[in-house]
């Protein structure tokens, strides 16, 4: 029986929250399994870009990143933000370990091709290249990793990379080692059917029903690319995938995704 993992990721209306964060990182650390976690940038490196006189450009929910651009969300995203994170689970006494994806080569990535849309220096990891044996050791060694959206070509290029990407990637790798739990959590209770409802939670979702709500309307923009990573992690071997707030980390409630809801080996524990 393999032993379990919680693979966390959280994004940036919980980073751009002190006491949301603070919260999170409170319940993640008092987690009894493995654990490891991944985070988004939030809204900081926009931010300081506008203090520069830098214009963010986004497509589809995602950063156009330029020169300028990677410059600064390597310097947020893999020092401030990562170190914050960090202290914070030292705070829970949580031995955290905060790394890029250039660091012991953990998360090499494809510089995305240019088709309708050029992200510029934009990156896409695959599981086959994740450095899975180096945070299996981090793990064994009662470690927590905390990886940063930063990741690298191998030909000496950063890359800006989709922190839902990583995660789903980082956790497939993980689950030929681990039973993996993989946690995607925001600001929202879970998938919801009203977004401006946040009691309309979709308790269990299947790839039918995903594919039902896109052509109704029920679920758009930004979880779109969430649920297409949390069904990728379920295809390839991840255990479970659930997206929640932060009060689900540890309680019920969210939206637990399943490949096939009337499968046996699909019920809802």
């Amino acid at each position: 029986m393999k032993p379990a993992l919680t693979l966390l990721k959280i994004g940036g209306n919980v980073i751009d929250h002190p006491d949301r964060l603070t919260c999170v990182l409170g319940a993640f650390a008092g987690l009894e399994t493995r654990k490891a976690l991944v985070h988004g940038g939030g809204k900081l490196a926009s931010d300081l870009m506008v203090r520069l006189g830098i214009q963010p450009k986004m497509a589809d929910g995602r950063r156009i990143t330029d020169r300028q651009t990677l410059d600064i969300v390597t310097m947020v995203y893999a020092g401030l933000i990562n170190k914050n994170i960090v202290a914070g689970l030292q705070r829970f006494s949580c031995n955290a370990i905060g790394l890029s994806g250039a660091d012991a080569n953990i998360i090499p990535a494809v510089k995305r091709p240019v088709k309708e849309i050029d992200y510029g220096f934009a990156g896409d990891p695959s599981p086959e290249n994740i450095g899975a044996e180096t945070l299996e050791r981090l793990l064994e060694m009662g470690l927590t990793p905390v990886l940063s959206p930063i990741t690298h070509d191998g030909q000496g290029m950063l890359l800006n990379t989709n922190a839902d990407t990583i995660a789903s990637a980082v956790a497939v790798a993980l689950s030929r080692r681990y039973e993996v739990h993989l946690v995607f959590c925001f600001e929202k209770n879970g998938v919801l059917r009203n977004p401006s409802d946040d009691a309309s939670v979709i308790a269990l979702m299947d790839e039918s029903l995903f594919t039902q709500y896109k052509a109704d309307g029920t679920v758009t923009a930004g979880m779109i690319p969430k649920l297409d990573n949390a069904f990728a992690a379920l295809r390839n071997g991840v255990a479970e995938v659930k997206i929640c707030s932060p009060s689900g980390l540890t309680a019920g409630g969210g939206t637990r995704i399943r490949l096939n809801l009337l499968s046996p080996a699909a019920e809802c524990p």
